[in-house]
C-alpha cells in the first residue's frame, strides 16, 4: 500500500541523490545508507563537508551509519510512528510551522465530515468482523459549489489543522519514551534539530529503507515522516524530500512498469470485477478538482490508458472494442501478491508458479509455510542467474532445509538467466533516474535474457492458441508483437514503445495542411497522448525517454547549471526529466523561493523558470494552481481521506506479535486492517508470550 501517493500525489522519491548535498539535516531512519547505499551516501558526507549538514540517525542498532552521525537515538523496533507523532506534537506545540506553506500547500484548512472521530485507536466506521473499515466519513465537507469547504484561519475544530492536533496530543516526551525505549532527553534533542529546519531557509530530508516499509504498518511509518515533511515546508525543495532508498537495483523500475499485481504500468489500475466495461471503470476515475483552478492531472487518465491499450494491442485495440479494455484481467480480490499466492499454493488452489529474478524462501516470513506450499505445486518454473534456495526447496539441507524429497511432487524447471551485467537497458534509481547500461560481459553456458525466454513462451502459447482456439484466446493472439525479430525484442525497441509513438496522423484542427503529430514518430511528452487511439504508449510516466532525438537515458553529459545537484542532461528522469517533483512549493504563493541561496523555480512574471523542469504548467499562475498537480485538491494531504485502508492518519500499533501491549490502545492487536490469513493468525504467539520474550532485528545486502 502507497502512502507517499495519497500524500503528495506520486509513489515515489521526491528528490534525486544529488540533490542530498543541499540539505542542512539528514535523518535516517528504517535504513542503513552509510553501509546498505553506499554510492548514494556519499551526498550525505558531501553535505556534511561543504554545507556543514548534521546527521542524525534513530535505530535500534548501532550501525555504520549511526557511527558516522552527528547525534544518535536508540529506537525500539517497531515504535517509529509513535516517536514521529511525538515530533509532529513538539513542532505543534513549540510553533516549529512553516505556517505559509502549511497554509498554501498543504489541507490544513479543509473541513472534514462530522461523523469522522477517532478513539482508543480506531477511526470511525471500524469492522471487527471484516478487519476493515467503512470509511465514508473519512473525508472532506463538500460546499454547494461542488468543492471542498475550507477555513483560512485555521479557527475551525472540524479542520485538518485542529484534528491533526488533537491526534498528536497524546505523544507527549513522556508517552513517547515510554513506548519507544528512547530517552526523554535524546527525543528532545532530536525533536529540537528536526524543529530549527521550519524555517524557510533551512531544509531537512529523509532517508529510509526496508526497516521502515517491511512492517505491517510500513505505509503509515512513511506517512508520519511525510507529515513531518509537510509541516516543515520541505517538500519540492532543493535539500528536502522523502528520500526513499530502495533494497535493490531497479526496484523503483519494478513499479513503474506495473509489476504489481493490481497495477499496469504508469500506476494505472486493473479493473475489478465490479468494472466490467470500460464506461464503468472510468467512471470512478474522472478525478474532478476539489478546489477551483486545480490542474489534478490525473484528469488525463483515459489518455494514459486508451494509449496503453493501443501498445498492447495495436490494431486489434479499436473504439468499437473500448480498445480492447475487455481483455484485460478483472480483479475479484485487492491483489493477488506473493503472500497471496503462497497462501493460495497452500491451499492446493495454485498448482503453477513462475518465480522470476526473486527468492521467496529466504525473502518472506514463515519458511516452513513457503516450502509447504512449493510442495504442493504440480510446476514450478524459476527464472534465475542463480542457484536459489526456492529453486532446491526440495533437497534436503539438514536443519537448514529439512525436507523428505520423496514425498515432494513437484516438477521444477530452471531456466538459467543473465545478469544485469550482462545485460542492456535502463535501471531505474530509488530517485526516478532511467540510466541506460550496457552488457560488460557475455553469459555463460545456458543463460539466455529474460527478453528471449518470455518470447519464447509468449509465441508457443500464441501459436498452441491459434491452432487449438480455447475459451477465450483474443487477448494472446491479438497481442501487438511487432520487433524486428520476435524471438527477441531488443531493448531499445521495447524502450522506444514504452516511450509512445504516433498511431496516426493527428492533424491541427486550425490548419488541416499541418500535423500535430505524425504517424511512426515516437512522441516527446506525455503531454500530446490521446484517448482516440491515434498514440500509443507503453508507459506514460516514461515518455521523453527515448524520443525522436535519440535515446535520453543514455547521456552522460555531467554538466550541472547553477551548482543544484540536477545534472539535467544526465541520463532521463521521470517524469518529464523533472529532477524534483512538486518543485513549484520550492516558491511562495507569490512564486518567490523560500531561499535565494537555494532556488529551483520561480515565477517571472509569464511562466515558471528555473534549474528545473517546473511540475505545474508553465504558465499556471502562482497564486491559482497549486503545486501538487496529481491530486484533485492542488494540495498535499495531512489527511488522506480514505486512500488507506488503516487510517487518515497513521497511530502507533504493536507487531501482532510484540513483548508488550499497546499503551495507546490495549485492545488493538497489531494493524487492525493488516490482511492475515486465518492459518496465520492462529500460529502467532501471544502478545507479551513469555516463550519470546524478545524482538529482533535483521539486516541485509552488503552488511
Amino acid at each position: 500500500m502507497s502512502s507517499l501517493g495519497p500524500t503528495f500525489g506520486r509513489g515515489a522519491m521526491t528528490n534525486s541523490w544529488t540533490d542530498i548535498k543541499n540539505t542542512d539535516l539528514v535523518v535516517i531512519m528504517g535504513g542503513n545508507a552509510a553501509e546498505a547505499h553506499p554510492c548514494g551516501f556519499k551526498w550525505v558526507t558531501e553535505a556534511k563537508a561543504t554545507r556543514g549538514a548534521k546527521l542524525v540517525v534513530v535505530d535500534p542498532r548501532f550501525t555504520r551509519s549511526a557511527a558516522v552521525a552527528d547525534y544518535y537515538a536508540p529506537i525500539r523496533q517497531g515504535s517509529d510512528i509513535a516517536f514521529l507523532l511525538g515530533v509532529i506534537n513538539y513542532c505543534m506545540l513549540n510553533d516549529k510551522i512553516q505556517w505559509e506553506y502549511v497554509k498554501s500547500f498543504t489541507n490544513a484548512s479543509y473541513l472534514v465530515k462530522d461523523g469522522f472521530t477517532y478513539q482508543d485507536g480506531l477511526f470511525t466506521g471500524y469492522d471487527e468482523s471484516k478487519r476493515d473499515y467503512n470509511r465514508t466519513t473519512w473525508d472532506y465537507q463538500i460546499g454547494p459549489d461542488g468543492f471542498a469547504m475550507v477555513d483560512e484561519t485555521l479557527q475551525n475544530p472540524r479542520c485538518v489543522w485542529n484534528l491533526l492536533k488533537q491526534h498528536v496530543a497524546i505523544y507527549t516526551p513522556e508517552m513517547v519514551s515510554r513506548i519507544t525505549g528512547t530517552p526523554k532527553d535524546k527525543f528532545l534533542k532530536v525533536c529540537e534539530m528536526i524543529g530549527e529546519c521550519s524555517s524557510p531557509t533551512k531544509t531537512m530530508t529523509s532517508m529510509y529503507a526496508l526497516g521502515w516499509t517491511q512492517h505491517s504498518k510500513g505505509s503509515q511509518n512513511i506517512r508520519c515522516m511525510a507529515m513531518l515533511q509537510l509541516i516543515l515546508g520541505n517538500i519540492g525543495v532543493r535539500g528536502g524530500g522523502m528520500n526513499a532508498l530502495r533494497g535493490h537495483s531497479n526496484i523503483q523500475g519494478l513499479t513503474d512498469i506495473g509489476l504489481m499485481s493490481n497495477l499496469i504500468p504508469g500506476y494505472l489500475t486493473l479493473a475489478t470485477e465490479k468494472e466490467p466495461d470500460f464506461a464503468t471503470y472510468m467512471s470512478s476515475r474522472g478525478f474532478k478538482p476539489l478546489r477551483p483552478n486545480q490542474m489534478s492531472y490525473w484528469q488525463n487518465y483515459k489518455k494514459f490508458m486508451v494509449s496503453f491499450l493501443k501498445a498492447m494491442w495495436g490494431p486489434a485495440a479499436t473504439p468499437e472494442n473500448n480498445f480492447a479494455f475487455d481483455y484485460l484481467p478483472k480483479l475479484d480480490v485487492p491483489a493477488y501478491d506473493v503472500l497471496r499466492a503462497f497462501e493460495l499454493m497452500h491451499q492446493g488452489k495454485m498448482t503453477a508458479y513462475f518465480c522470476q529474478g526473486f527468492n521467496p524462501l529466504q525473502a518472506f516470513p514463515n519458511k516452513a509455510k513457503l516450502a509447504e506450499s512449493l510442495a504442493k505445486l504440480k510446476l514450478l518454473v524459476i527464472m534465475d542467474p542463480l542457484e536459489t534456495e526456492t529453486a532446491r526447496f526440495w533437497e534436503n539441507h539438514g536443519i537448514y532445509n529439512d525436507v523428505d524429497p520423496a514425498k515432494i511432487q513437484t516438477e521444477v524447471i530452471q531456466l538459467p538467466t543473465t545478469c544485469f551485467a550482462e545485460d542492456e537497458g535502463a535501471l531505474v534509481s530509488s530517485g526516478r533516474w532511467l540510466q541506460w547500461h550496457w552488457p560488460a560481459g557475455s553469459p555463460p553456458g545456458e543463460a539466455k535474457t529474460d527478453v528471449w525466454i518470455m518470447a519464447q513462451i509468449h509465441l508457443r502459447i500464441k501459436e498452441l492458441y491459434r491452432k487449438e482456439g480455447g475459451a477465450f484466446p483474443d487477448a494472446i493472439v491479438n497481442l501487438h508483437w511487432p520487433y524486428k525479430d520476435p524471438h527477441e525484442p531488443s531493448p531499445a525497441e521495447l524502450a522506444k514503445e514504452m516511450n509512445g509513438y504516433v498511431v496516426a496522423d493527428v492533424l491541427d484542427p486550425n490548419d488541416p495542411t499541418k500535423k500535430v503529430l505524425e504517424a511512426g514518430k515516437q512522441v516527446a511528452t506525455f503531454g500530446v497522448l490521446r484517448d482516440d487511439g491515434t498514440t500509443a504508449c507503453g508507459n506514460w510516466i516514461y515518455s521523453g525517454s527515448f524520443t525522436e532525438a535519440g535515446n535520453m537515458m543514455a547521456r552522460r553529459d555531467n554538466s550541472d547549471p547553477g551548482d543544484t545537484g540536477a545534472y539535467s542532461k544526465w541520463s532521463f528522469s521521470w517524469p518529464a526529466n523533472r529532477r524534483i517533483i512538486y518543485n513549484r512549493a520550492s516558491a511562495d504563493i507569490n512564486g518567490k523561493p523560500w531561499d535565494e541561496s537555494r532556488k529551483l523555480l520561480w515565477w517571472d512574471g509569464a511562466k515558471w523558470t528555473g534549474f528545473d523542469v517546473p511540475d505545474i504548467a508553465p504558465t499556471a499562475k502562482p497564486q491559482d494552481v497549486g503545486p501538487f498537480i496529481m491530486n484533485p485538491e492542488g494540495v498535499s494531504r495531512l489527511f488522506t481521506r480514505g486512500m488507506m485502508r488503516d487510517g487518515p492518519f497513521p497511530v502507533h500499533y504493536e507487531p501482532f506479535e510484540s513483548p508488550v501491549a499497546n499503551v495507546i490502545a490495549p485492545k488493538v492487536r497489531g494493524n487492525p486492517v493488516a490482511r492475515v490469513f486465518k492459518g496465520d493468525f492462529a500460529q502467532f504467539a501471544d502478545v507479551g508470550s513469555p516463550d519470546f520474550p524478545y524482538a529482533a532485528t535483521s539486516y541485509r545486502l552488503t552488511e
